[in-house]
């Protein structure tokens, strides 16, 4: 009885995570888009790359297609940018967070998510900006 206790218990927090595709991903790396557990939806950080791995030449359209990549996670999941609890924020250029929260304030309503903001020298390939979400449910 004691041996399927511990069985039990060791393989349910694996249970409890399930794993978000949207139509169409392909991960870069060996992570999950998205994964829920216990009502929370933990993003991967997404960039503007398109789904013909294409970035948009505009910082601006580079910030949009990276919350379209977003929302594509959160969609798949059953949850909304309302959902949002917490964003962090990784831009190569600090000078462009005006041009960026611009953008960022058309999908968060009111009240909008605890967020971070940093500047990093580097993303991956010619990536300006990357976002990760945390989401919550009841």
């Amino acid at each position: 009885m004691f041996a399927i206790l511990i069985l039990t218990a060791a393989t349910a927090p694996a249970a409890d995570k399930k794993p978000v595709f949207p139509e169409g991903a392909t991960p870069a790396g060996p992570y999950t888009p998205g994964i829920i557990a216990g009502g929370t939806l933990y993003c991967a950080g997404q960039v503007g790359r398109d789904k013909d791995g294409k970035y948009p030449e505009s910082f601006e359209d580079e910030v949009k297609q990276t919350l379209e990549n977003v929302g594509a996670i959160l969609k798949k999941a059953g949850y909304t940018f309302e959902d949002a609890v917490a964003v962090q924020v990784y831009l190569t250029d600090i000078e462009t967070f005006q041009r960026m929260n611009k953008v960022y304030m058309t999908y968060f309503p009111e009240p909008r998510p605890a967020r971070t903001t940093v500047g990093v020298s580097k993303l991956v390939g010619p990536a300006r900006i990357e976002i990760t979400v945390t989401a919550y449910k009841k």
